[in-house]
């Protein structure tokens, strides 16, 4: 019997999953977590096979709470459920240690199909996602892939060094080109992303990471 352990803020997706999971005879929930502190308190304690994680959740953003959970559980396999895409965001979770990616939206087989893979210690890409993996790692080694804020895209990062730099909302849409409502929308899911709620703390934290200097 395989233990899985299901971590989304969302109760009814909780739910959709749980059902899914628990029509198999071969896999067992053995807990649900609705954020990431919850996901990492739940994988220390059930110890489950496989964690099926959400990556934007409240307290502890899903890759930290990955970092956490592996650093502690090193034989968990973690699958990312999640609705991001992104390059950046896809990266930032291999690199934390996640054995498989899936994008919400997945049907029931697929999804019982990847916990069984990864708890038998296989990787679990789609097609799209693992050819841009094989790109990625067939970069060259010069390219930095040790990025501050992982779970944010390249364009809100870019938008995230402007606001360190103590640039207006109007003032990086002219620079980057952008209307000053794409900007404020960006600066929104920075904000929710990093789980912070006023604009200084963000660029609080960005200069702590070495943004805002250029």
């Amino acid at each position: 019997m395989t233990r899985v352990l299901i971590a989304d803020d969302h109760p009814l997706v909780r739910q959709g999953l749980r059902a899914v999971l628990d029509a198999t005879d071969d896999l067992e929930v053995v807990g649900e977590a609705a954020d990431g502190p919850e996901a990492v308190t739940l994988a220390l304690e059930q110890n489950p096979d496989v964690v099926l994680l959400d990556l934007q959740m409240p307290g502890l953003h899903g890759i930290e709470a990955m970092r956490q959970i592996l650093a502690r559980r090193p034989s968990t396999a973690v699958l990312v459920l999640t609705m991001f895409e992104e390059d950046d965001t896809v990266f930032a979770a291999v690199g934390a240690g996640a054995a498989g990616y899936l994008l919400k939206g997945a049907d029931g087989v697929d999804i019982v199909s990847a916990v069984r893979s990864v708890a038998a210690g296989h990787a679990v890409f789609g097609p799209n996602l693992a050819h841009r993996l094989r790109t990625w790692f067939a970069a060259p080694l010069a390219v930095a892939r040790d990025v501050p804020f992982p779970e944010l895209s390249e364009r809100e990062r870019e938008i995230l060094d402007q606001l360190a730099a103590g640039r207006t909302n109007a003032e990086i849409g002219q620079r980057l080109n952008l209307s000053t409502k794409t900007v404020a929308n960006n600066v929104s899911r920075i904000l929710n992303k990093l789980q912070l709620t006023q604009r200084s703390q963000a660029i609080v934290q960005a200069r702590d990471a070495g943004l805002g200097r250029g």
